[in-house]
C-alpha cells in the first residue's frame, strides 16, 4: 500500500527538481579569455586584475562554450565616464552589431539609453549608478519575459510578444574608442524550458 504513494512522491519530487534553475556557473576564470572569442578586433580585450577589460574600437566578446535559451546572466561592471558598453544575450556570433538582446551599460554616454535598458525595446532614461564604480547587472531571460536588475533592483520587466530572439550566445560589448569597461564575476545559469 505504501509503495504507490512512495512512487507518486518520488515522481512528484523528480518533476519539481526538473523545473528548478541550474547551478550558477562562473564563465570567466579571472585570468584568461578561455571560452571567449571576439567577433572582430580581439586585441581590444584583455584580462587585468581579475576583470575582462574592453578598450578601443567596436568589438564584441562572445562566450562560446554554450548558448542561452532560458538563462540568467550577471556580472559586476565598471565603466568610465562617458563610456558605452552592453551585455548581450541570445545573440548571434557575427562582426558588426550582433543580432540579439542587449542590456545597456551606459551611465553618462551621449546615447540617452542608460544602464539597465533592454536596448531599443524597454529603455531606462535615468542614471542609476555613478561612473567609475563597481555595480551589478543581472539579466533573466525566461521565455519571452526579460527582467533586468541593477544592484538587485528590477529596472526592466518586459514581455516580448514578438519573441524577437529565442536562443544565442552571451557577449560583452566594447562600443567606441572613448570607452573603458571592466567585467568581473561573470556568471550564468540555465532555466527550465518554458512549456
Amino acid at each position: 500500500m505504501t509503495r504507490p504513494v512512495f512512487l507518486m512522491v518520488t515522481a512528484g519530487l523528480a518533476l519539481c527538481m526538473a523545473q528548478q534553475p541550474g547551478q550558477w556557473k562562473q564563465i570567466f576564470d579571472g585570468k584568461t579569455l578561455k571560452g571567449w572569442k571576439a567577433s572582430e578586433r580581439p586585441e581590444n580585450w584583455t584580462v587585468e586584475d581579475g576583470a575582462i577589460v574592453g578598450r578601443g574600437e567596436r568589438s564584441h566578446l562572445f562566450y562560446m562554450e554554450e548558448e542561452c535559451e532560458n538563462c540568467e546572466f550577471k556580472a559586476e561592471v565598471w565603466i568610465n565616464k562617458g563610456g558605452n558598453s552592453g551585455m548581450y544575450f541570445r545573440a548571434q556570433f557575427s562582426a558588426g552589431w550582433p543580432k540579439g538582446y542587449e542590456a545597456q551599460v551606459n551611465n553618462s554616454h551621449k546615447d540617452w539609453r542608460r544602464t539597465g535598458s533592454l536596448y531599443g525595446i524597454a529603455d531606462v532614461k535615468e542614471q542609476l549608478v555613478p561612473d567609475e564604480t563597481w555595480w551589478t547587472q543581472h539579466i533573466i531571460a525566461d521565455g519571452n519575459r526579460i527582467i533586468i536588475k541593477v544592484n538587485d533592483k528590477v529596472v526592466v520587466d518586459y514581455v516580448d510578444q514578438k519573441n524577437t530572439y529565442t536562443k544565442g550566445y552571451l557577449a560583452l560589448q566594447q562600443h567606441d574608442p572613448g570607452t573603458v569597461v571592466r567585467y568581473r564575476n561573470i556568471m550564468m545559469r540555465h532555466l527550465p524550458p518554458k512549456k
